[in-house]
């Protein structure tokens, strides 16, 4: 602390030693200069009144000369401009300055202007007072001469305090240039110095650190002619061994890190790549190389180049940005060693604690075996379905010529039997219809027939067809349609088939007195429809699973679990997505996002 100190007081000491030889230069200029303004403005006052005085009495003269000259003098006005002439003889005594012995002077003046009037008031001719007499013309001359002389000191007057005040200007403007010389000199020998005692030995400590900063310890510390400096370098060498010592322990410590990080990456059933913040792969797991049978020389990739999958990068830099996918992508198809394999995969991004998003995690699922299952079970279901639907419906044809012929008491027993029995029937032709339908579109068999549909239309109809079913149940159905909103290209039979669907599932999970509302709004460049009913809800862990075939989760089950399923398939068809929205208690709301 004492160094410190001792370094602070030198460079106050120098820096106000430099702003004191300034500020002294500075004021000394000042108060001469304003000295030099303040006598010269008296006496170039001084002078200009006795320069007006002069120049009102040489007038005045003037007039009581013409008023002497003419025929018939005035008396009057002739005392007037006498009385006026010694008037202005008095403001100018009173200006005087006491001390010239060489100057006229207006006491001087009035003595000869009163010898004059003396000489005036003793001739006998006053209309010739200055043709013949000689002492009355040597009267006047010696007052016009004496103001003349009055005249020309007044203006020598002014001239000589103009050239002193430019004489001492220069002197001023000597004195500021050597204390702006010795200010320059001052502060040269000061920066000089202070670069000298600690320029030098702050760049080398900056390199050092920058030297640290990279990683290299390995530095050479600069001494000073300053112990200030000295002490500084003593306490960043000490700083660098702490630091070296730490990093030392880091690396043990971050190295460990890595090998249980690596085991737990090498360890994940599924194929793990890391994406950098670029695009670019830095890391896969092996069981990513055995999935996609790739070496390490894939590292530095770009994610759609190393896969052969240009759309792949469109993604990828959707989610690096911080959104998400729309919808779950297409199997990924690899040849490997003259196999194919079916790899499903995920993007997701890898975001540090203060937000920013740092790379991406691409994980990958072979699928290859539950894609052929499923691709089996599609195909058997197709044929199971058509082979069923023949004799299916011939047996329930058989059964309605039956029920016509059978005439039994609509009370009796056997009646009860056969609408079960027809119940039963028209059930399983349902399930063979749901079956088929969900095979054709899985298997690609669906067609569409686009047209210009009519959402408005659209769900008037759906509120039209169910309004008999929900006035029986006493539920309210309602039709909300916020703005006008563009006709879509879609098939509109499908989109009533998955409407059916939804409402008649909203119709059996509402109670009596209750509400389901169909509605639509436009949310950027796709055009939402949903069905909301107020019912019991759905569990928010079986809502993941809603939309698989051959579930049923919550609510009241029954039939074969395929309505929703069938309905995404619409929905995707057509390229939209569909979802749900439930809070248990609350009611649930299905919605599909269809591109305008």
């Amino acid at each position: 602390m004492k160094l410190a100190m001792k370094l602070r007081t030198r460079l106050f000491l120098s820096i106000s030693a430099l702003i004191t030889v300034a500020l002294l230069g500075l004021m000394l200029g000042l108060v001469s200069v304003m000295q030099m303004a303040g006598s010269q403005e008296a006496v170039v006052r001084s002078n200009f009144v006795n320069l007006d005085l002069g120049l009102k009495l040489r007038q005045t003269l003037g007039d009581q000369l013409i008023i002497m000259l003419s025929e018939k003098p005035d008396p009057a006005a002739f005392e007037a401009s006498k009385q006026h002439y010694f008037q202005l003889l008095d403001e100018g005594i009173a200006h005087e300055q006491v001390g010239d012995a060489v100057q006229y002077g207006f006491s001087q003046a009035k003595k000869d202007y009163l010898s004059f009037l003396q000489a005036f008031s003793e001739s006998r001719e006053p209309t010739h007072v200055l043709s013949g007499n000689q002492v009355l013309t040597e009267k006047f001359n010696a007052l016009r001469n004496g103001l003349i002389t009055e005249h020309k000191r007044a203006l020598d007057n002014i001239n000589n305090t103009q050239r002193k005040a430019r004489d001492r200007a220069l002197l001023i403007a000597g004195l500021l240039g050597f204390v702006g010389l010795a200010v320059l000199i001052i502060g040269f020998i000061t920066a000089h110095a202070i670069a000298r005692r600690f320029g030098a030995p702050i760049e080398a400590l900056a390199q050092a650190a920058d030297n640290i900063g990279q990683g290299n310890f390995e530095v050479t510390l600069p001494i000073s002619s300053a112990a200030e400096m000295n002490q500084l370098t003593r306490r960043f060498g000490i700083m660098a061994e702490a630091l070296r010592e730490h990093q030392a322990t880091n690396v043990d410590e971050l190295l460990a890190g890595q090998q249980r990080l690596q085991a737990v990456l090498d360890s994940i059933d599924d194929g793990l790549l890391m994406i950098d913040r670029a695009g670019h792969l830095e890391h896969l797991n092996p069981v990513a190389q055995r999935q996609l049978g790739w070496d390490s020389d894939r590292l530095g990739q770009g994610l759609g180049t190393a896969l052969e999958r240009p759309e792949l990068d469109e993604q990828l830099q959707l989610v690096l940005r911080g959104g998400t996918l729309e919808r779950a992508p297409e199997d990924l198809a690899i040849e490997v060693d003259g196999e194919s394999r079916l790899l499903t995969y995920s993007l997701t991004p890898v975001s540090h604690t203060q937000g920013h998003i740092l790379g991406a995690v691409m994980v990958l699922h072979d699928v290859t075996e539950q894609r052929a299952f499923e691709r089996v079970r599609s195909e058997f279901v197709l044929r199971a379905s058509h082979e069923l639907r023949t004799p299916v419906t011939g047996m329930h044809m058989a059964f309605g010529l039956f029920r016509e012929r059978a005439k039994f008491p609509e009370d009796s027993r056997e009646a009860d039997l056969l609408d079960t029995v027809n119940e039963e029937m028209q059930r399983l032709m349902q399930l063979i219809n749901d079956l088929l339908n969900f095979s054709r579109y899985q298997n690609g068999l669906q067609k569409l027939t686009l047209a210009p549909c009519s959402i408005e239309d659209l769900l008037a109809q759906a509120q039209d067809r169910f309004a008999a079913t929900a006035a029986e149940k006493g539920i309210e159905l309602l039709v909300e349609v916020q703005g006008p909103l563009p006709r879509l290209q879609a098939d509109q039979a499908q989109l009533d088939r998955v409407l059916d669907n939804l409402i008649d599932n909203a119709m059996r999970h509402t109670a009596e007195q209750g509400q389901i509302r169909l509605q639509a709004r436009r949310h950027g460049e796709r055009v939402i429809i949903s069905v909301e009913d107020n019912g019991e809800g759905i569990a928010y862990g079986q809502q993941g699973r809603i939309f698989e075939p051959f579930v049923q989760v919550g609510r009241k089950k029954g039939g074969a679990g395929l309505g929703l399923a069938l309905c995404k398939e619409i929905v995707q068809l057509h390229g939209g997505r569909m979802g749900v929205y439930s809070r248990p208690g609350q009611g649930t709301q299905f919605y599909m996002a269809l591109a305008v």
